[in-house]
């Protein structure tokens, strides 16, 4: 096959048409709507975590790592089911990638191969050796080969890296979706290239402050049109027809993050609800600290609320009781653990649709 062109793209000129500039428009606007709204937001780390969930398991579901809301749930901070722990392996690798693109405005190759470290729990790092290829699932057929040479794969994603910090002047979700494309095409890695390749998206709106917080979560999109992802992936490297590709990601950011703000909106409400209720209900029993619980842990359990609270087993119960007697929670067991589930924040959680348009 031919080599992989580095970047910068020799003519972009395709990209200067109404319609992309109407997608980018879009786009901006509903980011920034986004971001806004998380700068009031009492409790942001809160949130991401709770998001966090949801963006895991979406794009670990493009990689065919399925889980269940109830396994995930349940498996949160602790070993579960494998593909549970994919799923949690991908928060943390989130996290990692947010903190070191956060404490440095920069994203290193190092901060990329820490990002797939977690993902893949081990240090493989970029390939080395050749064989690699992608198939048809369906029909084993070969529809792509990444540059082989190791010393191809680190030239090129050096490379990648410049161009990511380049200072020219282009509009940097359209280098979001340049770079996306790129990764995808070096396939730098044995294992994890895809979910590599998302947070990395992420990633970059962090580093041009387009969000402050990493919640713009591509994966249901692409998810709910994995088809046109792949088929317009390889278009682009047989055709070169990058507007499309581009077109494609502006509309995912827009749709996404339009969705991200009903979704916030909503938790918001309920959350001031649950407050309202536990006050004028159980005003005894409420704290600051136990909202806090029954919203970043979807399926609480005992050892949650002793821990986060600091109060013991017994108190941990008679609160946890309480709670599933007023019906703030309901007591669900699973394998050998009793789980109180926050019923209207799961719902909230599994059935968030993308806007049409």
């Amino acid at each position: 096959m031919a080599s992989l062109s580095p970047l910068p793209l020799a003519d972009l000129s395709a990209l200067e048409s109404a319609q992309v500039w109407r997608a980018l428009r879009d786009a901006h606007r509903w980011l920034a709507e986004l971001k806004g709204l998380c700068a009031y937001l009492p409790n942001p780390a809160l949130l991401l975590e709770t998001l966090a969930i949801q963006e895991a398991k979406d794009s670990s579901e493009i990689e065919n790592i399925i889980t269940t809301h109830d396994e995930l749930y349940a498996a949160h901070g602790q070993s579960g089911t494998p593909a549970a722990n994919e799923v949690q392996n991908y928060m943390a690798a989130l996290r990692t990638g947010y903190e070191a693109v956060r404490g440095s405005g920069l994203i290193r190759l190092e901060t990329v191969l820490a990002v797939q470290a977690e993902l893949e729990q081990n240090r493989a790092g970029l390939r080395k050796l050749p064989g690699t290829v992608l198939k048809n699932e369906a029909t084993g057929r070969v529809i792509y080969e990444p540059p082989q040479d190791a010393a191809e794969v680190e030239s090129l994603m050096g490379n990648l890296i410049d161009y990511i910090h380049a200072d020219d002047g282009l509009d940097p979700l359209l280098r979001m979706a340049v770079v996306h494309h790129q990764f995808e095409s070096i396939h730098p890695f044995y294992d994890g290239n895809g979910r590599t390749g998302r947070i990395l998206n992420i990633l970059l709106l962090i580093r041009e402050d387009l969000l402050e917080l990493p919640l713009l979560y591509l994966s249901r999109y692409i998810n709910q049109n994995k088809a046109a992802y792949y088929e317009l992936l390889q278009t682009v490297r047989e055709q070169n027809r990058r507007a499309e590709w581009c077109l494609y990601m502006l509309k995912g950011v827009a749709q996404t993050a339009r969705s991200e703000i009903q979704l916030i909106k909503a938790l918001r409400d309920l959350m001031l609800d649950y407050k309202h209720r536990l006050r004028t209900e159980l005003p005894k029993l409420y704290s600051q600290d136990l909202l806090n619980n029954l919203f970043r842990h979807p399926y609480t359990k005992i050892e949650f609320i002793e821990k986060e609270l600091g109060v013991s087993r017994p108190t941990a119960m008679k609160y946890l009781d309480q709670l599933t007697q007023a019906g703030f929670v309901e007591k669900a067991k699973i394998s050998r653990s009793n789980f109180y589930i926050n019923r209207p924040l799961y719902h909230l959680l599994t059935t968030i649709q993308l806007p049409s348009s």
